[in-house]
């Protein structure tokens, strides 16, 4: 019902910058949170933000004051902007959706992106 690609990964020095994107496409509709995590080699895959229907947003407490995520208008987009990167936030980074449960969306599981890797060199 929906696919997600997430793009904007790349090689960055510690300090640097980078801007992953996330666009969806199929029954966008239906898509109430959108969020991105991540996973590091050997490590569980973590929370990084989340936009929550109503558009409040949660982070991770690590990433707080670095990061900054958004969606465009037509919300089926999700930005995540990460500044002041560290080596430890090398990993491969995943756009997540969450859908409305209703009888027009039914009941579908979550969706994720094929993730995009990001590697901060110190």
């Amino acid at each position: 019902q929906v696919q997600l690609v997430e793009s904007g990964g790349g090689l960055v020095q510690a300090g640097g910058s980078l801007r992953l994107s996330c666009a969806a496409s199929g029954d966008t509709i239906c898509i109430s949170d959108m969020g991105w995590y991540r996973q590091a080699p050997g490590k569980e895959r973590e929370l990084v933000a989340r936009i929550i229907d109503g558009d409040s947003i949660n982070y991770a407490e690590s990433v707080k004051g670095r990061f900054t995520i958004s969606r465009g208008n037509a919300k089926n987009t999700v930005y995540l902007q990460m500044n002041s990167l560290k080596p430890e936030d090398t990993a491969v980074y995943y756009c997540n959706a969450e859908m409305h449960h209703t009888p027009l969306c039914g009941r579908q599981p979550d969706y994720w992106g094929q993730g995009t890797q990001v590697t901060v060199s110190s």
